[in-house]
């Protein structure tokens, strides 16, 4: 198999030098532009020509060098002729290096480019320096390989920064510089150290595809607009401690696979971490975001702890594969459709975050904000066997379609959405809740009703409508959770909660129905001892004037004893008997009547008969409210015992 030809390297754009150009090895030769007047690039111009060509400059001139190789003492002798007297530091125009290639240190130190700098495809074999020096016009670093460290502290970017594709093979050093147009790092690749601390990119600043081969270090910088480092990877440690960034922040697909810190950090807009992957353990935070941090599709492979104080915080369709602790301030946090394969805790932190060196985290940021209150938005979709929430405000969650919700923790004080306070008025009927907790989609659900009252929470919004079919199970599932929490009372409102989404739902035949209804006006669902009592009361009272009016005779009943006494003696044989009770034909409601029909009323609560003589109509009174009350009193009964059994 034959060999396939060598590629011809093409020749330049612009009239090149040619310099040890050879046919069968390189054609092109030097590709250094010729120096105007002449047919060689400055790095082969003869010396004369050389030491003319540097006495025509001038400190501002522009110089147009593409494609030429520069010594060390080279460069030094071209910086020298543009050197401005009354500062000391070269000041350069329009400065063209594309695919310069410099074979030893490069000093730019301190040096002024008034027009636009180009040093696209350069190379720079030895170490770069630009330290403190300016770019008045763009600088074009575009596919630029630095072999040696490239050092950029105190640069000021006053136009556009373009490093896209850039090489950095060692240490790569912005710390302190000012990016005021756009700083763009688009799939630029660092293989030593990234420092950018204290930088400040006052426009957009992009970095997106970007490789970090070791610690990319971004400590203090300051992104006044766009941060972008979209699909970057981090090989190493990532830094952005104490880092502003004013714009938003998005760090979409990017891959952490070393440890990425953002103790202190500040996000003044939104920052996206949308399918991120965190390979190692993860440890973000303390940081501060005024608007959403955005971790939807994020996967974390390693042990995780977020400390975030946010606006919001969502992390739909998140991957954990290990143990995970959210610790949250102001955040509404959404966490729908999210896996986690180990415990996973979110936990409203109380106080404000501490730093290392125990200073607390200012949160001038959140000085509206109402309080420090974390709110779960949603839980849908997510398995829930290993989730335990600690403190936080369940008031508007979404948790229909959520797995083992029976197995979901609840320490602390997690708070519920109760029914609507107060007396409400429907169709001009007085009306009034029994307080209870309750779930958002209910508040929705009888808010969306054309006979709702007002006071249900209509701006909790549920796309995907909900009724008491679906919110039955979810009442049952927290329901057993409390149970196995040994919270007999706060499992209470989550049965009350479920028997009213079987009374309301559909698939329940209507005599199960009625029968609920019955139950939960006689006593709550056995949950209101209240009403039980309530209605026993009733009960008697209606049990009291009955006998009054027709159940007490007006006279005891005196026995009688009858007999015949055989002629000459023997035996006497008596029949004793009484006459039937008769009702009063005078005023019945008397207090003797009335101490009478209490005795037997309350003997009939008990379930024992009274002993007294009654008449017809009062013994079948009597009867009834044998059977009525007793269960009345068991459920106020068993009301009771449910509000405080432990």
């Amino acid at each position: 198999m034959s060999t396939p030809p060598a590629r011809t390297p093409s020749a330049p754009s612009w009239p090149h030098c040619a310099h040890g150009a050879d046919p069968a090895i390189d054609p092109v030769g030097c590709r250094g532009i010729h120096v105007p007047g002449h047919t060689a690039c400055l790095a082969h111009l003869a010396d004369a020509d050389r030491s003319g060509y540097l006495a025509c400059l001038a400190p501002g001139s522009d110089v147009d060098h593409r494609g030429t190789p520069f010594t060390g003492p080279l460069l030094d002798a071209l910086l020298g002729s543009l050197r401005d007297p009354t500062t000391g530091h070269p000041c350069l125009g329009d400065a063209a290096f594309e695919s310069a290639i410099f074979e030893r240190y490069a000093g730019f130190g301190a040096a002024t480019f008034q027009g636009n700098a180009q040093f696209e495809s350069a190379t720079f074999q030895g170490d770069a320096w630009f330290g403190s020096a300016t770019f008045q016009g763009d600088a074009r670093f575009e596919s630029t390989t630095f072999k040696g460290d490239a050092g950029f502290w105190s640069t000021t970017f006053q136009g556009d920064a373009g490093f896209e594709s850039a090489i950095f093979e060692r240490y790569a050093g912005f710390g302190a510089a000012t990016f005021q147009g756009d700083a763009q790092f688009g799939a630029a690749t660092f293989q030593g150290d990234a420092r950018f601390g204290a930088a400040a990119f006052r426009d957009n600043a992009r970095f997106w595809s970007t490789i970090f081969q070791s610690d990319a270090g971004f400590e203090s910088a300051t992104f006044e607009r766009y941060a972008r480092f979209e699909s970057a990877t981090f090989q190493d440690n990532a830094r952005f401690e104490s880092a502003t960034f004013q714009g938003q922040a998005w760090f979409k697909s990017a891959t952490f696979q070393g440890d990425a810190g953002f103790e202190s950090a500040t996000f003044q807009d939104d920052v996206r971490f949308d399918q991120v992957g965190f390979e190692r353990s993860a440890s973000l935070g303390p940081l501060l975001c005024s608007g959403r941090v955005k971790l939807t599709g994020a996967v974390f492979s390693g042990p995780a702890i977020l400390s975030f104080a946010a606006r919001r915080l969502e992390c739909r369709r998140t991957r954990w594969s290990s143990t995970a602790e959210l610790r949250l301030r102001y955040a509404t946090v959404d966490f729908a459709h999210a896996v986690f394969e180990h415990p996973l805790t979110i936990t409203a932190w109380t106080y404000p975050f501490v730093l290392p060196d125990g200073r607390p985290v200012a949160e001038q940021a959140f000085a509206d904000a109402p309080d420090a209150a974390v709110r779960m938005a949603s839980l849908r979709g997510v398995d829930a066997a290993h989730l335990i929430l600690a403190d936080v405000d369940l008031s508007g969650c979404l948790l229909t379609r959520t797995v083992h919700l029976d197995q979901m923790r609840l320490e602390g004080t997690c708070s519920f959405d109760t029914v609507p306070p107060g007396t409400r008025w429907r169709r001009g009927r007085p009306m009034r809740f029994t307080q209870r907790r309750t779930l958002a989609e209910e508040h929705h659900w009888r808010a969306s009703q054309t006979t709702a009252v007002r006071g249900w929470n209509s701006a909790v919004f549920d796309a995907e409508h909900v009724g008491p079919l679906q919110l039955a199970p979810v009442y049952r599932a927290l329901r057993k959770a409390f149970e196995d929490g040994k919270h007999e009372p706060g499992a209470a409102d989550f049965y009350y909660g479920e028997m009213e989404m079987r009374r309301h739902a559909d698939d329940i035949p209507r005599s199960e129905r009625n029968l609920l209804t019955v139950y939960w006006a006689l006593s709550g669902y056995g949950l209101r001892a209240s009403r039980a009592l309530g209605w026993l009361a009733a009960a008697m009272l209606v049990t009291i004037v009955l006998l009054m009016g027709f159940g007490l005779p007006k006279d005891s009943p005196k026995q009688e004893a009858t007999g015949t006494v055989p002629p000459g003696g023997g035996t006497v044989t008596f029949e004793i008997g009484k006459a039937d009770p008769q009702n009063p034909t005078g005023n019945r409601f008397t207090s003797e009547r009335f101490d009478k029909a209490v005795t037997v009323t309350l003997n009939s609560v008990v379930f024992r008969s009274s002993g007294q003589d009654l008449t017809t109509t009062g013994t079948y009174i009597e009867m009834t409210s044998r059977v009525t009350e007793p269960v009345l009193l068991g459920l106020a009964v068993l009301a009771v015992r449910n509000r405080v059994k432990r």
